[in-house]
């Protein structure tokens, strides 16, 4: 089921980042979220639908409308080039449901939150959710001029919010973690190698699995990206999987339906069951045990490593 709502505002944040309302059509309240969600946005472009998930921003007390912020990227697919350069004030476009794979602990004593530019945008409504709780935000950003939402941030914030700029000479590194109290939960949204060198710094520093949190905001680098041949053994057919596209966008090419929703190797929502072949695991979602049985795979973001696999589906 899709929402459809109305883009009623527009503010541009920094040079490169937009910040967009979203009315409902109806008049009507939109559905509740809590801080960390995110929807899918479906954008009529040409004989196509583009499908972009991004963060909810607003605060989520107040369902008279959805707030977003799309950042214009360099090697832009389509996405981010349509918000800025063709939604306009009174633009008509269709979204989800709101879903969360990024949510608030309810058991957590303190929360660290880490960003890196756009991927401050789920740590926005989060933020909301932890007034008047214990929290602190680390902020990485090439100046204030390109930091989204500094001034904001500074404001609402001033004795959480710590602020990092790369072209001061100061950088966000992930030491501090290792002086946090007990009960203390991570949570880390920015570039690939980011996250994982986050990730990866807090378990050296003991903190359990659970209280590691974390949120791509754009799909992993492919080290191995070569062509391969994908049998699916239900239905006994062969698809193929060209250098330049992931297994799921084939799948779903080819009719077959397969569950998805981050698209960046998180949610687990597209995971399949793998009978053979080698998989090149690029999630960061299963264990080192699931990646190393080569038994399952998260179709949008990891590849066959061999010539040829063969799916249960």
């Amino acid at each position: 089921m899709k929402l459809n709502v109305r883009v009623t505002d527009i503010w541009e944040e920094t040079l490169s980042v937009k910040r967009f309302c979203l009315s409902p059509a109806n008049g009507e309240q939109l559905p509740p979220f809590s801080g960390g969600a995110h929807i899918t946005t479906y954008l009529k472009s040409d004989n196509s639908v583009l499908e972009r998930h991004y963060s909810l921003i607003s605060n989520p007390r107040d369902r008279s409308h959805y707030q977003i912020a799309v950042r214009l990227q360099d090697n832009s697919r389509g996405g981010s080039a349509f918000w800025h350069q063709r939604v306009q004030v009174g633009h008509m476009l269709q979204i989800s449901y709101p879903k969360n794979h990024f949510s608030l602990s309810t058991r957590a004593k303190h929360h660290v939150l880490c960003a890196a530019g756009i991927g401050i945008t789920p740590f926005l409504s989060m933020m909301q959710d932890l007034e008047g709780k214990s929290f602190e935000l680390h902020m990485a950003a090439p100046s204030r001029d390109e930091c989204p939402f500094y001034e904001h941030i500074l404001r609402q914030y001033p004795s959480q919010a710590n602020f990092y700029f790369s072209r001061e000479g100061q950088r966000l590194t992930p030491e501090f973690l290792s002086e946090q109290r007990m009960g203390t939960h991570v949570y880390v949204c920015g570039p690939d190698a980011m996250v994982k060198q986050f990730t990866a710094a807090a378990r050296s520093y003991g903190y359990p699995a659970g209280n590691i949190h974390f949120e791509r905001f754009a799909p992993p680098v492919i080290q191995e990206s070569k062509p391969f041949v994908a049998q699916l053994n239900q239905s006994n057919r062969s698809i193929t999987v060209s250098e330049n596209e992931s297994l799921l966008d084939v799948l779903l090419r080819e009719g077959v339906k397969v569950p998805y929703s981050c698209r960046v190797g998180r949610c687990g929502t597209c995971q399949l069951e793998v009978l053979e072949g080698e998989v090149a695991h690029y999630d960061l979602l299963l264990s080192d045990a699931e990646k190393e049985s080569q038994r399952l795979i998260l179709p949008c973001v990891s590849r066959a490593r061999s010539e040829r696999i063969v799916l249960s589906i």
